[in-house]
């Protein structure tokens, strides 16, 4: 006999735009499924995904879905297995601008793709090396840089800094937090690590076994929880100070 298990149930929150929403909640409590469901990976059995007001689950042909999987991209949390290894990284972020046909010729694919380069940190010389060339935290940033390569409206960060090393864990976040303030983006943040979803999210919604318990202003939910959850999460933070200030600038895309 199959038995059937609820990864989340009966979820609904917002995501304004220029915002970063975290969700955090510890291992497996739904809500990376979440963010397949709203990226278009995982089809749900019932409700609704609203993006600028259209229903996305109510789309029959991928033709229908194609313009919208654009506007929504996903840096996932393991940069090791995310990108082909026997492409040359500049492929690897031309392959989505080519799919979706958002450039007129390759000269102008080349351009995007090396302003992307830059626009990470990484120069544009990286673009004929290939992944196993690079650390983990290079490769998150070719991961990000993919994801951009579309200009997605939202960006779905699944834990993108818990495979790296803690060192390098403040300078990825340092940069999406620079790509948000100078590109204006609107970001899903998913972690199970409450510092970091302190520091970079706007709003939070705490999971717990498929279940969304509490939406809340950050500092609200950091100073002031309401579910008993919430609380014993809180309770249990360690001190995370990696993050700057404010932002450095970067440069724009061309």
């Amino acid at each position: 006999r199959r038995e059937y298990v609820q990864a989340s149930n009966n979820v609904s929150f917002d995501i304004y735009e220029g915002e970063t929403f975290g969700l955090v909640g510890e291992s497996g409590s739904g809500k990376s499924t979440i963010a397949r469901v709203i990226a278009g990976l995982y089809p749900p059995n019932s409700g609704q995904v609203v993006f600028e007001g259209i229903d996305l689950t109510a789309l029959t042909s991928e033709r229908q879905r194609q313009p919208f999987r654009r506007q929504m991209q996903m840096v996932f949390q393991n940069p090791y297995t995310s990108m082909n290894p026997r492409m040359r990284i500049f492929d690897i972020i031309a392959e989505p601008i080519r799919f979706h046909r958002l450039t007129e010729n390759e000269t102008q694919t080349r351009a995007v793709v090396n302003d992307l380069l830059d626009h990470v940190g990484l120069g544009r010389a990286a673009g004929v090396k290939y992944p196993h060339e690079f650390s983990g935290g290079q490769r998150q940033r070719i991961s990000i840089a993919r994801a951009l390569a579309t200009r997605p409206r939202l960006l779905i960060c699944d834990e993108p800094t818990s495979a790296l090393d803690v060192s390098v864990q403040a300078q990825i976040l340092n940069l999406l937090k620079d790509l948000q303030d100078e590109l204006g983006l609107t970001m899903l943040f998913i972690s199970h690590d409450l510092p970091v979803i302190r520091q970079m999210c706007d709003r939070v919604g705490v999971m717990q076994y498929g279940q969304l318990l509490e939406v809340a202003a950050t500092e609200k939910l950091f100073t002031d929880p309401e579910h008993s959850y919430s609380k014993k999460l809180i309770s249990l933070m360690p001190e995370f100070t990696g993050l700057k200030e404010s932002p450095q600038p970067v440069v724009a895309l061309g």
